[in-house]
Order: C-alpha cells, then structure tokens, then sequence
C-alpha cells in the first residue's frame, strides 16, 4: 500500500513537472509573440514609443536604451531552453528550477502581456496594476533563485536572465507611475517636474542598492544602471531634453554611476554567485 502510495506520488510531481515546462514555453513564445506584434503591427495602430511619447516625462529614457529588451528575451528564451533540458543532460538542477519557479515565470508572462495591451489602449492606471504584478512575480522569483548557490550552468541560465529582467523591470516601474501621474496631469503639490523627477532617481537608486548589495547581485545593478544611462542620453540629446534640466542630467549620470560601481563591488568583493567543488562536496 505504502509502495503504491510513493509510485502515485511520484508520477503526480512528474506530470506536475511536465505540465510546468510545457506551460513555461507556451508561455514564452505567447509573450515574445505579442510584444513583437505591438511594434510590427502595432496593437491599436500605435507603437510603445508612440504611447510613451504621448505622455512625455523627465523619467523616460531614451529609445535606445529599449534594445535590452532584446538581451532580457534571448536570455529568458536560454531559461526556457534550460528548463526543457537542452542543456541539463538528465541533470536534477532542471527539476529544481522548474518546481521552483515555473509557475511564477507562467504568471509574469501573462501580466507582460496584459501589460502589453493595456499600454497600447492608453489604460494607464491598469497598465501600471499589471507592471507592479510582473514585478511582484520577479520578486519572488528573485528571492527563491538566490536562496542556494548555483552553479555555472544555472546561473548562466537562470540567475542572469531573471536578474536583468528584474533590474529592467524595476525601473519600468517607476517609469509607469511617472506616466500615470502625467495621464492625470499631476501638479506635484505645487513642486516642479525637475524636483520630483530628481526624487524619483534618488528613490530608485536607493531601492537598486537596497537590492545590489544584501542580495550581492551585480547583473540587477547593471540593468538598473543601463535606464539611468538612458535618462541621462535622454536630456543631453538633441533630439531629447537638450540640457534644458541640467540637474535631472547630472542627478541621473550620479545615480547611475552609483549604481554601476555598486555592481562592480558586489560582484568583486561579494560573496560567491555559483556552487564550487568544495560547495558540492559539503
């Protein structure tokens, strides 16, 4: 009776496991299908550009700063492959990520495409619900990637890619809330634009430390330093702000290089990212 109630158990966590990969890449695909769509088609003849450059904000980075989209996909798709077992060999490591994080992964694809949609259809408010649930989800993703070393092959695999999606995502939020306090023409208690957008920088630097360092995670550091890059493009540019918020500028270039060395450190005198042989062992 006890055999027969193990062998149950034991093909229910393999099906479990099975319906997790399979929802994982159906759900991958379906994420990357609707953001390309957004730019190629684009939902509701409008582009994600076009809608940023509709509610225009001190906080929005320059447009070039967007390619690390492309880097968080191809990494997220490495993930996806991983976890299917291209690169495990049988190896248990797939079974931990997968239990671990599968079902998180599923939800925050489908939070990026609602998000996706509300976006284009100009729902702000609803937009932003979406953008702080992925966030949550990258949350706890976050925190049960790092509650053990992993090795070379997972941390290449999982820990970067949801690091930097992580780090992006951060800063996207804040991002939204700018955006929706523009929708609702805002008028900052009386303060200025410059003011509360140096804030904004300010808090978001301190959140990335608060992150960067406990968590000795560099790779959210460089995501979260790359925005701030482009906020800084964004208003040194001629075809941005031009320098007309010098303070925002150099408020953004500091906060950013803060965040850059703060990577650096984590990453050179922080402790080890990935299990070693003596870890193995032990």
């Amino acid at each position: 009776m006890a055999d027969a109630t193990v062998s149950n158990d034991i093909q229910n966590n393999h099906k479990r496991f099975r319906l997790l990969q399979w929802g994982n890449g159906i759900a991958f695909l379906a994420m990357v299908a609707v953001n390309a769509l957004a730019v190629l088609l684009p939902i509701n003849g409008i582009t994600p550009g076009e809608v940023s450059d509709s509610y225009p904000n001190l906080f929005a980075p320059a447009a070039m700063t967007f390619s690390i989209w492309s880097v968080i996909y191809l990494m997220l798709f490495l993930f996806v492959l991983f976890q299917a077992g291209l690169f495990t060999m049988r190896s248990p490591e797939k079974l931990m990520v997968v239990n671990r994080i599968g079902i998180l992964f599923i939800l925050s694809s489908l939070f990026n495409i609602a998000w996706i949609f509300c976006w284009h259809y100009k729902q702000i408010a609803l937009s932003l619900c979406c953008i702080v649930a992925l966030l949550c989800m990258l949350i706890l993703i976050h925190g049960r990637i790092n509650q053990k070393k992993l090795s070379w092959r997972e941390c290449a695999m999982v820990r970067i890619p949801f690091s930097v999606y992580f780090g992006w995502i951060t800063v996207a939020t804040i991002a939204n809330v700018s955006t929706l306090l523009v929708s609702l023409d805002w008028d900052g208690f009386g303060m200025s634009d410059e003011f509360w957008t140096i804030l904004v920088l300010i808090v978001g630097m301190v959140i990335g430390l608060l992150v960067i360092m406990p968590k000795r995670d560099p790779v959210y550091g460089l995501a979260m330093a790359w925005a701030y890059l482009g906020i800084v493009i964004k208003h040194s540019s001629t075809t941005g702000f031009d320098m007309a918020y010098p303070s925002v500028t150099w408020i953004a270039g500091i906060a950013g290089g803060v965040l850059f060395v703060a990577s650096v450190v984590a990453l050179v005198f922080g402790k080890r990212w990935v299990k070693t042989e003596e870890d193995a062992e032990s």
